[in-house]
């Protein structure tokens, strides 16, 4: 709700904000040793920020790196070790202290909407970086250009080049790393497997047109549990509902509302595969080096999938799939969700990669 109301607010307001604030003009380039990264959106954007965060504290290892993000994707930074403060723009105390603050560089990583841009050029700050997609590029003494066929992190990683960090070759995985009080807490959720393998099924989506329905879901835990591999159900309170009847048709463990955000990544982290959508926990996967089997439909597979052998990735069938653009679904004749994949073909994807172990 609150992310809604937000794009609304930036599409109202965010071009007459961007321009009224006069534009910034960078200093002279030299080593940063304070920057302020600005990461708005959910747990995903946040994930495949990683590495390039932690280029940039390899290239600049005396620079403080703090972060501005929001509620509900501030946790997953914590997967990331040695950044500074991580705070939250959609708590006005935190925000403030941003604002009270200075920075050597700020890099808005936002890809569309305006008003981290305009939070950017509000900042204190020598230099800014950010993308040129729209009349926010204004706002910045570096704009970047962004690509829609770049997979994400490498989108991430050209904000970086005002910076001579270059990009790698391919990611290193895993890029994340699990606090040891996440890997406990994972140990005490999944005891009464014992150290049994297993896949685990997140059965949640952000939007209706990514949903696959509970009863595709029960197919699968019911296929798996024929082949003699344990189910284990991850997501938040959200998701317990319909965890709930999986477990009771598959005899799956439910950790669906269990644990926090980490400590879900742990359970992921130990699984041999997870089943999910296009979601966050699919990016918290392949960084953590889990093989992944994923369902896509309005977003497009090339930006957002995970890449290499052990991502296997599902693709809507639909003619006009896929849609989303700027994390956006333009209305569409297609009622309900978008996702087609076939039960018994994922449960096959499922088994080769288990199999693979």
């Amino acid at each position: 709700m609150q992310a809604t109301l937000l794009k609304r607010i930036d599409a109202l307001a965010g071009p007459l904000l961007v321009r009224l604030l006069p534009g910034r003009r960078g200093t002279a380039a030299a080593a940063p040793r304070s920057l302020l990264v600005i990461r708005p959106g959910g747990i995903g954007d946040a994930v495949l920020l990683i590495p390039a965060l932690r280029a940039l504290q390899s290239a600049h290892p005396y620079c403080r790196i703090e972060i501005l993000a929001e509620k509900r994707n501030a946790a997953a930074f914590q997967l990331c070790p040695g950044l500074g403060a991580v705070r939250r723009y959609d708590e006005p105390r935190e925000l403030a202290a941003v604002m009270l603050g200075s920075y050597d560089l700020v890099i808005d990583t936002e890809q569309w909407y305006r008003l981290s841009a305009v939070i950017a050029r509000m900042v204190r700050a020598d230099r800014s970086i950010g993308f040129d997609t729209n009349e926010r590029e204004r706002l910045f003494s570096d704009p970047v250009s962004y690509s829609l066929q770049d997979y994400e992190p490498f989108s991430f990683f050209r904000l970086l080049a005002p910076l001579q960090v270059s990009p790698p070759a391919e990611l290193a995985v895993p890029f994340l790393e699990l606090p040891q009080a996440a890997r406990d807490g994972a140990a005490r959720l999944l005891a009464p497997l014992g150290n049994k393998p297993f896949v685990a099924l997140f059965p949640g989506a952000s939007v209706p047109q990514k949903e696959w329905g509970v009863e595709n879901f029960v197919q699968v835990a019911l296929g798996l549990a024929q082949a003699g591999i344990a189910v284990v159900l991850v997501g938040g309170p959200g998701e317990r509902p319909a965890a709930d009847v999986i477990a009771r048709e598959a005899a799956a463990l439910n950790l669906a509302g269990e644990g926090s955000l980490l400590e879900s990544a742990a359970v992921i982290g130990a699984s041999q595969v997870l089943l999910t959508g296009d979601s966050g926990l699919l990016h918290i996967a392949a960084g953590l080096g889990t093989a992944t089997v994923s369902l896509f439909g309005p977003s497009d597979p090339v930006k957002w999938a995970p890449k290499g052998r052990r991502h296997l990735v599902f693709s809507s069938k639909l003619h006009c799939a896929p849609c989303a653009r700027w994390g956006k679904i333009p209305r569409c004749s297609h009622e309900g969700s978008c996702l087609d994949a076939d039960p018994a073909g994922v449960v096959a994807a499922l088994i080769r990669l288990f199999s693979e172990r």
